[in-house]
């Protein structure tokens, strides 16, 4: 098994020419000593058993620092980057000193040998082998760069895990996951909370436990609001939201997820037969139809005001959700709605503050934060200057009636902020409110469409 890393060394060319002619002379910034420590540090007779396993690509390892020199003057490419500097280190006890010189070689042959001068050079001084690779920033061959890239990086693992399988070495097996999550994701993912992949694992697991074949489960992940694409032409299985653009693999949910293992657990359920599967399935896609209240209204409709702006919105779009009224839904909430739970605490801090300010559009929001910067800038100065007279201040009643005048400055501060954060939060959630009540409406209008077409059907043959 081998870790691989690889990263650039800046520097001015002139600096590096006088420190190699008069060393002791020579003062070099930061920068440039990196590439000189790290040129030292890789030729190192006490880490390499008196330079035995270094070895020299392109160049002669005497000279190699003069002749890189050089290169770079050929081709008048002076600035930037001066070097690049990587390595390659192994297990502990899986590789002997020669296997690993031999092994880090072949791989600098492979990866740079072909253009660009390179020393590689073997470290023993610790419990871990390992490689140090460092070569010119400019080409010998052609006098290009070498641009390092996400595919470079890629390719300098691919061709390394080669070479531990050539040699019989072990290999560091990856999921292959595309991006990793942000770190408010990974934690909600952690405790459960409803975010999208909990909320398709949740769908998946309920689904397989009433399917009777896959045809149904697909069929039945349609109902809950999930497209599961099993195309045959595709190599992998994917699932989305029925409003989302995007596909996930299913396999990105975990290995339990993936298709054919998903078509395993229906097949092998414990107890499975046909019959009471397919009754079940039947039961649960049955849409409940819940008898409306009926309220009697004391008052005239003429005299209520109608909520407008902002603030129907947000109620209408907490009553979507369930939390306006607080009562069990008897209606299947979409994906997009059911992720947006984790939210309700701040969507009800913004309803509150919209209500107690009467911020009726954006533009009553973005006028409403200006003004409270213009509040924060004043009574910061005050409190400045209760700072400052506190520092002058001797008497211990007045002490105690400034600091008691700062800790209000400092109450009036907090408060302010935390308003234009729900301020600011509004602006950048509306736009995804009216996104997710519009998913919702085509959830609800793609369920529920077929049963008004019978009823007008049934109406028409009446």
């Amino acid at each position: 098994m081998a870790t691989t890393s690889l990263w650039h060394i800046k520097g001015k060319l002139r600096d590096l020419i006088d420190y190699v002619e008069n060393p002791d002379k020579t003062n070099l910034d930061d920068s440039l000593q990196d590439f000189v420590n790290v040129f030292s540090y890789d030729i190192n007779p006490n880490k390499t058993n008196n330079k035995e396993f270094v070895t020299a690509i392109n160049c002669l390892k005497e000279i190699a620092l003069q002749q890189m020199i050089m290169t770079k003057q050929q081709f008048n490419k002076s600035d930037k980057y001066i070097a690049w500097h990587g390595y390659q280190s192994f297990k502990p006890d899986e590789v002997t000193p020669e296997l690993c010189h031999e092994i880090g070689v072949k791989l600098a042959r492979q990866m740079w040998g072909d253009r660009f001068q390179v020393i590689v050079s073997t470290h023993l001084d610790k419990d871990h082998l390992h490689n140090h690779f460092c070569f010119n920033s400019v080409s010998f061959l052609d006098g290009k760069k070498y641009n390092y890239s996400k595919t470079e990086m890629q390719r300098l693992r691919n061709v390394s895990d080669e070479l531990c399988k050539e040699y019989g070495l072990s290999v560091i097996e990856t999921d292959n996951k595309s991006k990793s999550p942000s770190r408010v994701l990974y934690f909600a993912e952690k405790n459960n909370e409803p975010t999208k992949y909990n909320l398709m694992r949740t769908a998946i697991d309920e689904a397989i436990k009433i399917s009777p074949a896959p045809k149904e489960f697909v069929r039945i992940m349609k109902k809950k609001g999930y497209i599961v694409d099993i195309n045959p032409q595709r190599k992998y299985a994917t699932i989305r939201s029925a409003n989302d653009r995007r596909n996930t693999r299913l396999k990105t949910l975990g290995e339990k997820y993936d298709w054919y293992n998903i078509v395993e657990q229906i097949n092998t359920q414990d107890g499975f037969t046909l019959f009471p599967a397919y009754k079940e399935f039947k039961r649960e896609s049955k849409i409940k139809y819940i008898k409306p209240k009926k309220y009697v209204f004391k008052g005239s409709f003429a005299t209520v005001r109608k909520i407008t702006g902002l603030k129907a919105l947000y109620l209408y779009y907490c009553y979507r959700l369930g939390y306006l009224p607080k009562k069990n839904q008897h209606k299947p909430l979409s994906p997009e709605m059911k992720e947006a739970w984790r939210k309700i605490d701040r969507y009800s801090n913004q309803v509150i503050l919209i209500s107690k300010y009467n911020l009726v559009d954006t533009d009553k929001v973005k006028q409403f934060i200006s003004n409270n910067k213009e509040q924060i800038v004043l009574i910061t100065n005050k409190r400045n200057q209760t700072y400052n007279n506190l520092r002058r201040c001797k008497d211990t009643d007045k002490i105690s009636e400034l600091k008691f005048k700062r800790d209000c400055y400092t109450k009036q501060l907090t408060k302010l902020r935390k308003e234009i954060k729900t301020a600011d939060a509004i602006l950048n959630d509306v736009e995804g409110i009216k996104q997710n009540i519009k998913a919702e409406m085509n959830i609800q209008h793609q369920r529920f469409a077929p049963i008004k077409q019978k009823r007008r059907d049934l109406q028409w043959v009446k």
